[in-house]
């Protein structure tokens, strides 16, 4: 039944997107400076998970990379690297200048002078989750290199800002900005029926459970395709030629499961703690959370980047705030 299991992942990008001209469009826009050999805008993704900000850029940069000869490319999830050290490294590593770079020794200034000596081509970076930077002032030095061109992807815009100082919201403050949405029902059917038709045999599932599928998703990509990849392996498995209805339905909360122990295990360190703390207290205020956290870890951080923390991990289902102000509570989801 499938035939081609990559076009399953949520993490593939396909050689056409769907759904998203609009968006397309105005990336491709902001990017056209480099086909000149000039640096491109820097430029913000925004939206909530499973709105196709990363499948989207990637894409982009694909087909600039297919039309523009002379340029370079790097994507770097700032989930996985957080600090400026593992980003100078990863944009580093793009350039194919790390050899002699030794990652316990080599200081984080070395690594800067070298990016910022870069006199190539033009070098476009996509930074995923740029949200979740500790050291955010990774994004001025970026800045300041004049053939490195941004693409900075983000669920929040506040929460992005909120943890920037003033000069480089400054800096950034006039960069394009492009939104995403949430996928209606027929967005999600017709992006799942692309991936059916490359990757699973002729007539392997009905469009009407395609439509389920994109309705018990709620909009989120990940979740649709996922739960699609789960149908397709758990009729493989029955020696099925066709998903059967009964099938997909079991497939909806697997794929979920799916989804959010892939979240949990690309935690930080500290959004772990305050996840596990959630997790034991079952329903916890505020006041108690924080002050729990600052006790088991050695170096706490502000109030506002936990802020922050707990709103990453409510944007991807890990945990649900209710509530408003001082009756606000947090618990797993």
């Amino acid at each position: 039944m499938i035939r081609d299991a990559r076009v399953l992942d949520p993490e593939f990008v396909p050689s056409e997107v769907v759904h998203r001209d609009g968006e397309v469009d105005a990336l491709s826009n902001a990017l056209d400076p480099v086909t000149d050999g000039e640096p491109a805008e820097t430029t913000f993704l925004f939206g909530p998970s499973g709105t196709g900000k990363t499948c989207l850029a990637r894409y982009t940069v694909g087909q600039l990379r297919e039309a523009v000869i002379d340029i370079r490319t790097q994507y770097v999830n700032c989930w996985q690297n957080y600090s400026r050290y593992r980003v100078l490294y990863r944009i580093l590593e793009g350039l194919d200048r790390t050899i002699d770079i030794h990652r316990q020794s080599t200081p984080t200034d070395v690594l800067l002078e070298r990016v910022q000596a870069y006199d190539g081509p033009p070098y476009v970076v996509v930074l995923d989750e740029v949200d979740q930077l500790e050291e955010p002032s990774v994004l001025y030095d970026l800045y300041r290199t004049h053939e490195v061109s941004m693409l900075l992807v983000a669920n929040r815009e506040e929460d992005l800002f909120a943890g920037l100082d003033d000069r480089l919201v400054s800096r950034l403050h006039g960069s394009r900005r492009i939104r995403f949405e949430k996928y209606g029902i027929d967005e999600l059917a017709a992006i799942l029926r692309a991936r059916v038709d490359r990757g699973l045999t002729e007539d392997a599932v009905r469009d009407a459970d395609l439509r389920y599928i994109a309705d018990a998703a709620a909009g989120d990509a990940r979740i649709a395709i996922s739960t699609l990849r789960a149908a397709a392996r758990e009729a493989g498995r029955q020696g099925l030629d066709r998903i059967p209805e009964s099938v997909i339905r079991g497939a909806v909360p697997e794929a979920r499961q799916e989804i959010q122990r892939k979240n949990l295990d690309q935690l930080k360190p500290h959004q772990k703690v305050l996840y596990e703390i959630i997790e034991e207290h079952g329903t916890v205020d505020p006041g108690t959370l924080y002050g729990t956290y600052r006790e088991r870890v050695s170096d706490p951080r502000s109030d506002r980047t936990v802020r922050t923390y707990l709103n990453k991990l409510a944007t991807y289902d890990l945990i649900v705030a209710e509530g408003e102000n001082r009756g606000r509570v947090y618990r797993v989801a």
